[in-house]
């Protein structure tokens, strides 16, 4: 298939210009406030979630102690994962609300020309 023929930039006019704006300094900000908070909490949390695997398989004694009553260490853990499940949740909103919604608006605004 042939390469696309180079667009006239005259038939762009009025258009966004996604490229340009993806080279820009704030997109590259947004990028990196957004992978610096979810990379790594997501290391965590995978890495949190294959604990508790791993513990249920290979540590069943550990697993299987008795807390209080008839609850046990492994029902503990795994409850832990839907709580930290939601603090993550509850986290990553305060966070894009705080950092990373009002550049993506700024950007937005700008490439449709609100701005």
């Amino acid at each position: 298939m042939d390469p696309a023929p180079p667009q006239d930039p005259a038939h762009n006019a009025g258009q966004p210009d996604f490229i340009k704006e993806q080279s820009s300094e704030e997109f590259a900000e947004l990028r990196h406030a957004h992978r610096s908070f979810a990379f790594p909490l997501t290391i965590a949390f995978v890495s949190w979630y294959l604990l508790y695997v791993l513990l249920s398989n290979y540590a069943g004694d550990f697993m299987g102690q008795q807390v209080v009553g008839n609850i046990n260490v492994a029902l503990v853990f795994g409850l832990l994962q839907f709580l930290s499940t939601f603090a993550i949740a509850w986290w990553y909103a305060r966070h894009a609300n705080a950092k990373l919604d009002p550049r993506a608006s700024a950007i937005k605004a700008r490439l449709e020309g609100k701005s």
